[in-house]
């Protein structure tokens, strides 16, 4: 049996990770916009889960296997523009930036619909 905590999703949002990301993690729920799949990637890097990030990535981009250096400690997530990835697209772009620890990650990334659900494509790293 799970143990459930009140603990805020790492994603930034004021849920408790059970009922924000972590029911995408469990496969109980599929998030609903490009954003959200965005932030439970972000929570899935976090809490390295690289299975989660294998299963959300393009079947054409994704790489045979993922290697998370558990050394990473990601510190924070800024969503800064997002562009079309609602429930009325096919595609969207998420702009955000990723703290870590001595540093930060700034992408846009692109998201599409395989078969209903958002997946990731592929990003272009930003200055």
């Amino acid at each position: 049996m799970a143990v459930m905590t009140t603990r805020s999703c790492p994603c930034g949002l004021p849920e408790a990770y059970e009922k924000c990301c972590g029911r995408f993690h469990a496969g109980t729920a599929s998030a609903p916009s490009a954003e959200a799949l965005m932030r439970s990637r972000y929570s899935a890097f976090v809490r390295g889960d690289a299975g989660y990030l294998l299963r959300t990535w393009h079947p054409r981009t994704r790489p045979a296997r993922l290697d998370l250096d558990p050394g990473m400690r990601w510190t924070g997530l800024e969503i800064l523009d997002t562009a079309d990835g609602s429930a009325f697209h096919s595609t969207g772009t998420v702009t955000f930036r990723a703290s870590y620890r001595g540093g930060s990650l700034h992408e846009r990334s692109r998201f599409e619909r395989v078969d209903g659900a958002w997946v990731y494509v592929d990003g272009e790293f930003l200055a």
